[in-house]
């Protein structure tokens, strides 16, 4: 669940020498290229980049240099000994962040639906990470300002920020191997009857590079979805996340021709329940934002090893839109729904 693929450029031209980072192979990973390992452990670095530091030995397997498109097997240890660059190109700012919690090598936050988290085209200023350096000037230190993982810009709720190299590492190394809950509730269009799965790849889409799009040589996306509440022409569902891909649960919604309320750019025509009051129907065309909140994350301390549960309250904009629908279904429990455009 990403959404900005910018590549963080340097702070300045001066390298500096940093410890060597090390990281184990996830067993998920046993049979992958060694190159593909790498992208997905250290992604605060490019292909090529890694690919070259494989071939010069700035980056050995089990103690020993290999070639890019060596099989690796998991547990196997990495141990990457390059020169590091500071990473981060931004100006510190102040910009208001609600901490779910806080300690010297992570920060959680709940992130507003509206906060684009990388600079980027268009977005040199008023980011996360801007906000993030206001805070500490040490983000500065690692890459991407320690952010491991990113949400849509209109999509709000929990983010873990690593604050030392070695806890995004280990953080990373987490996501890699789906140790990461990542919870999120929807609102949908359509009145689902059950939960499931969709496994479906996901890759850009190829008449629209704004857009990504269920694709048979995509990358493996799968998200779980669940029923949480049930209104006349809409739901409320609980997903999980199993892979984390650009627009995962937007694109497989839409692919299930359920979108999500309020998406531009994987919905259709907003959706009415027949009879609907004028309320509701504020409500719903008023949505500007897809309805999609991260509500719960929960990974392993990357220091101490202990287990942390993180919650982010559900913002007011999706309770009032689910206030309207959860009345609307009650005053109609009788009479059934139908849907008008």
């Amino acid at each position: 669940m990403t959404d900005e693929h910018e590549d963080a450029a340097p702070a300045d031209a001066d390298a500096a020498p940093e410890a060597p980072r090390a990281a184990r192979v996830p067993d998920a990973m046993a049979g992958r290229r060694f190159d593909a390992v790498l992208a997905e452990l250290f992604p605060e670095f490019s292909r090529s980049r890694l690919s070259a530091w494989v071939k010069s030995g700035d980056v050995l397997l089990d103690g020993a240099s290999v070639r890019p498109r060596e099989a690796v097997r998991g547990g196997q240890e990495i141990l990457l000994t390059a020169t590091l660059e500071t990473q981060v190109r931004a100006e510190p700012e102040d910009i208001p962040l609600t901490v779910l919690y806080e300690d010297s090598e992570v920060l959680v936050i709940d992130k507003p639906a509206g906060l684009v988290v990388h600079p980027g085209a268009g977005n040199h200023s008023g980011t996360l990470v801007n906000a993030l350096l206001f805070r500490d000037p040490a983000f500065a230190a690692v890459p991407r300002a320690g952010v491991v993982h990113r949400l849509d810009k209109d999509t709000s709720g929990v983010m873990v920020v690593a604050r030392t190299l070695q806890a995004q590492t280990a953080l990373v190394a987490q996501l890699s191997a789906r140790d990461v809950h990542r919870q999120y509730l929807a609102v949908v269009v359509g009145a689902l009857v059950s939960g499931g799965t969709v496994n479906a790849p996901i890759d850009r889409n190829p008449r629209d590079r704004l857009r990504m799009a269920v694709r048979d040589d995509g990358r493996e996306a799968t998200t779980h979805y669940r029923l949480q509440e049930r209104f006349r022409v809409h739901t409320a569902l609980e997903c999980r996340l199993e892979t984390g891909r650009t627009h995962q649960i937007r694109v497989h919604m839409a692919h299930l021709k359920h979108p999500i309320v309020g998406d531009a750019l994987y919905g259709g025509a907003v959706k009415l329940p027949r009879a609907a009051p004028e309320s509701l129907v504020a409500a719903l065309r008023g949505f500007r934002r897809q309805a999609l909140h991260a509500q719960v994350l929960e990974f392993v301390h990357p220091t101490t090893g202990e287990p942390l549960r993180c919650e982010a309250p559900v913002p007011g904009d999706m309770q009032a839109l689910i206030r309207e629908l959860r009345a609307d279904a009650a005053a109609h429990a009788v009479t059934g729904a139908g849907v008008r455009r």
